[in-house]
């Protein structure tokens, strides 16, 4: 279900966004929403690469499937 929201956009970004939206024949919205799909692709990047430097750095440890199983209280 959708749901709606406000957002404030400069100017010049709503003028981009019209005539990208023109020119393709789509709607703000959904191209505002492909936007954002698109960048949270981006974003899971960057959460994979601190995660993999957090345990490259040891801030973070990874565990076995037997331990996963175990704290989950999964007999294997």
């Amino acid at each position: 279900m959708k749901q709606a929201i406000n957002i404030r956009l400069e100017k010049e970004m709503l003028t981009t966004l019209d005539g990208y939206a023109n020119e393709l024949d789509k709607s703000r919205t959904s191209l505002i929403e492909k936007s954002i799909e698109f960048y949270f692709d981006k974003l899971d990047e960057m959460v994979a690469d601190k995660r993999i430097d957090d345990l490259k750095s040891g801030k973070t440890t990874a565990l076995s499937l037997e331990e996963v199983f175990a704290k989950a209280g999964i007999r294997v």
